[in-house]
């Protein structure tokens, strides 16, 4: 992945350069530094950089020999005269990213110009830069659209592209996004149901709440230590290699899935289904976050300033798609294990399978790999201030959402005595609508939320705000659950129309809190950190849904005398939790804006000096 940082800045020549930070120019160096390109030996200017790092002219593809079909990286040699000062090999991608730009030429405000004449904003890229580390974390890519590009010809204005270089390119390009994104698309799918199957088929063999919990305990553990390492892994395997293990894992835990026993149901021989479907969720666990690296890795690949090509929108299509497949797959989980339990589980080894041809063949395994591995878990866990402040508050606003969601929720849906007594489908169904509205509220939250409001971008000052007002959901569903005789007196109806507001009402809430988070952990990372500050974030996401999961399963199962009092306790809990995570949000360093809603009212004004601070592309978890 690159690390974009110096957009909207012009290269005398023109020229696209890549900053080789591992090499470092002598002394009062002038003159005589020199790149080696590729096999034939193609050389082009270079420079020494403010800090002595060597900056590299990329040559046009066409003089590099280079294999578009393999993707194989390209070797380079940074040389002084005769001397040679650092060797490398560049990922093809990444010389295609930089040699294929067209029709953008940044000007000296920070701003650039299409090929229609029109000066937009420059967007920084930190979707491209959350990725950096797992592509090349030695590599600093400088974009720097040549003139003419939009003319037809390639960046470095030799020639006129042709018609079948430019399907080449496209191809190139094309071919990983779509084999990496499909093959995630399908393991959402599954990701999902393999919950939903083993949370009902648990239901109904007799497992209590708390038991349930315990059964996803490994799978959220995974979560902590995969998202820690995941970085690194990709950064020694590749994408490839990556992806293929996590799907490899995820047959492997679906397939532990067939020996259910029908004998552990008995009271004395839970133990072992608890046991044996733990160790099947840890496969799953496992296999989520690194299948979860390749998907969102690829879609970073492609720039903000290709924001109109069709390569971009297909990318924009597919990432969107992630939420809305993982609800869908809520409900082919349910709708499958209501028919047969075995006949559900095979429906997702299909699924699986039908991904990894695609992922074994048409991938390259210098995809996504660097040649460096200096990413440690020693640096990973120090921290910025702030990475950490907002780690600890992402910690307590994902608990206090799986306080209630994850496994309370479907057993209270499920209950026939105290509960709304719906069956498995209209089940997964409920959960899994709350799941694509959660999901495409949360991508357009900048958008139609924050922008309308002047709240856009976001500050500490936002997210305090929208995190308090979270709290009004458990708040009113604890409420109602405790002191109504609605749910007492099982009032089917006014228990239906409280459920689906109240926690329709959290979902929309907690999807613009989710969202201001993803904003603001990128826009307070480090610039060459990035990935490893968003994989410690994630960290901590993973932590709150853990910590969620197994409360709630202890609270709906003990506390109180009926499972009516269990789950009004299971909202307490989320009351706390979010209350907890606008506390920790007061303690973010970020005066950069006040606290605006709309046009007439200003609740914090923002102070003179204020940066408004830039947009940013970020993708959502």
């Amino acid at each position: 992945m690159s690390h974009i940082t110096h957009l909207g800045i012009e290269e005398p020549s023109g020229d696209p350069r890549v900053v080789c930070c591992g090499a470092r120019a002598p002394a009062n160096t002038s003159d005589g530094l020199r790149c080696r390109w590729g096999d034939s030996g193609v050389e082009v200017p270079a420079r020494a950089d403010a800090g002595g790092e060597v900056s590299c002219c990329v040559p046009p593809l066409e003089k590099l020999d280079a294999d578009v079909e393999a993707s194989r990286g390209v070797h380079m040699q940074v040389m002084h005269n005769d001397t040679l000062l650092h060797e490398d090999t560049v990922p093809l991608e990444t010389v295609q990213l930089l040699r294929a730009r067209k029709g953008a030429r940044p000007t000296a405000d920070g701003f650039i110009t299409t090929p229609a004449g029109v000066v937009e904003p420059m967007v920084a890229g930190s979707s491209s830069a959350a990725v950096a580390a797992a592509v090349a974390p030695e590599i600093e890519i400088k974009l720097a659209a040549a003139d003419g590009a939009g003319d037809g010809k390639t960046a470095g204005g030799d020639k006129a592209e042709t018609r079948k270089e430019m399907l080449q390119r496209k191809y190139s390009a094309l071919k990983p996004f779509v084999i990496i994104s499909l093959s995630y698309l399908l393991f959402t799918t599954t990701d999902g149901a393999v919950r939903m199957i083993v949370l009902l088929h648990a239901y109904k063999a007799g497992f209590s709440a708390w038991q349930v919990a315990i059964m996803f305990t490994l799978y959220e553990l995974a979560g902590v230590v995969t998202n820690l390492a995941a970085g690194m892994m990709g950064a020694r395997w590749g994408i490839k290699w990556t992806l293929l293990s996590g799907l490899t894992l995820q047959l492997a835990g679906i397939g532990m899935l067939y020996g259910w026993q029908s004998s552990w149901n008995t009271p004395a021989d839970r133990w072992k289904g608890i046991l044996f479907v733990t160790c099947a969720q840890l496969l799953c666990g496992v296999a989520k976050d690194l299948t979860k690296l390749g998907g969102k890795t690829v879609t970073k690949l492609v720039t903000p300033d290709e924001k109109q090509s069709s390569l971009f929108k297909l990318v924009s299509f597919i990432t969107g798609m992630k939420n809305s497949l993982k609800g869908i797959g809520y409900f082919i989980g349910a709708a499958c294990v209501s028919f047969n339990y075995f006949f559900a589980l095979s429906v997702l080894m299909v699924l699986i399978l039908l991904a990894m041809p695609w992922a074994a063949l048409g991938l390259s395994e210098q995809l996504g790999r660097a040649r460096k591995e200096n990413l440690t878990l020693a640096k990973i866990f120090k921290q910025p201030y702030n990475i950490n402040v907002l780690s600890v508050s992402r910690y307590f606003l994902f608990g206090s959402r799986d306080m209630w969601f994850e496994v309370p929720l479907p057993f209270f849906l499920r209950n026939t005595v105290y509960g709304l007594g719906w069956s498995r489908p209209l089940t997964g169904l409920f959960l899994a609508v709350w799941i694509i509205v959660y999901g495409q509220v949360q991508s357009w939250t900048p958008q139609l939320v924050l922008q309308p409001l002047r709240q856009s971008p976001a500050n500490k000052y936002v997210a305090v705000l929208w995190n308090l007002l979270l709290v009004l959901c458990p708040l009113f569903m604890g409420l109602m659950l405790q002191t109504t005789d609605i749910f007492t007196s099982r009032n089917l109806g006014g228990m239906t129309g409280v459920m689906v507001g109240g926690l329709g009402a959290f979902c929309l809430l907690f999807a613009v809190n989710s969202s201001i988070h993803s904003y603001l952990i990128v826009r307070y990372a480090q610039g060459d950190k990035v990935a490893m500050n968003v994989g410690f974030y994630y960290c901590a996401n993973a932590m709150g849904r853990l910590t969620g999961t197994l409360v709630s399963g202890a609270l709906y199962s003990y506390a109180g005398d009926t499972v009516v009092q269990g789950f009004a306790a299971c909202f307490w809990a989320s009351v706390g939790f979010a209350l907890l995570s606008a506390l920790v949000e007061m303690f973010v360093h970020d005066n950069s804006g006040g606290l605006l809603c709309g046009p007439c009212f200003t609740f914090v004004k923002p102070p003179p000096d204020a940066a408004d601070g830039k947009p940013l592309e970020v993708e959502m978890e």
